[in-house]
């Protein structure tokens, strides 16, 4: 604690389990070793495949940067986007059960709720500090005990708040806020749903890849094919290996 790197370490670390408190709630979710490792393997062979391409068909010496703020970007416009599109989805999830279990279904609703909530209310706090602090706080004149109280505020904001804020987006992500309390398939299908939209996003903004049309096809469908393909495959394993399904 006593060293530079201590200090930046026990800041990270009290982010982190903020973060996985309010975004990575385990209860409901199906833990599936197997499941992890094909993820986990889709994505390493999806990055190699990226670099491949960039390498092979595309020279443009800014292509690096534009793929990693690309990445950056879909990490923090996810949650946005799971906020708009995952209602939708839900409703049509519980609307598709059983009319016996909607209403149980519908109860279990909390913990995403809270868990948007949350995110939403983190923002408001960050925008609450950041945006009067940029407005009013002039370092040239003298200061009021309100603009240092605002100039603290926004240094405990960038130095813990932007770590949590990130590791906020990551696990919201991941967990789709939560949503396998509801139904332990949420996840997936909120996933699939992610995928495809980004997809579109892409293609309307940055057209076709470079490249002969198979490698177009390649690059502008490979990877949602092959995340809907592991997310159907990870449906198929809940079902026959821990009997859940999407009507029960």
């Amino acid at each position: 604690m006593g060293s530079p790197f201590g200090l930046v370490g026990a800041i990270l670390r009290s982010a982190h389990r903020v973060a996985t408190r309010l975004f990575a709630q385990g209860d409901g979710r199906i833990v599936d070793r197997t499941v992890d490792r094909v993820q986990l393997a889709r994505t390493v062979l999806g990055a190699a495949a990226t670099i491949a391409l960039i390498l092979a068909y595309n020279v443009d010496p800014n292509r690096w940067k534009d793929a990693a703020y690309g990445g950056a970007a879909q990490l923090i416009v996810a949650p946005f986007v799971l906020i708009i599109a995952a209602p939708l989805v839900i409703i049509g999830f519980i609307y598709y059960a059983p009319p016996h279990l909607r209403g149980h279904l519908r109860s279990r609703l909390r913990a995403p709720l809270k868990a948007v909530g949350w995110y939403v209310l983190t923002l408001v706090v960050m925008g609450g500090v950041l945006v009067p602090t940029a407005l009013t706080v002039n370092a040239d004149d003298g200061k009021s005990w309100w603009e240092y109280a605002l100039a603290v505020a926004s240094l405990i904001v960038i130095v813990w708040g932007f770590p949590f804020f990130f590791m906020a987006s990551l696990y919201s992500a991941r967990s789709a806020f939560n949503s396998a309390q509801v139904h332990p398939m949420l996840p997936p299908v909120l996933t699939l749903t992610l995928v495809w939209v980004f997809a579109a996003f892409s293609l309307i903004g940055d057209g076709m890849p470079g490249g002969p049309p198979i490698v177009q096809f390649c690059s502008t469908l490979g990877g949602p094919l092959s995340v809907t393909a592991v997310s159907l495959w990870e449906m198929r394993r809940m079902r026959t290996r821990f009997g859940v399904t999407l009507r029960a």
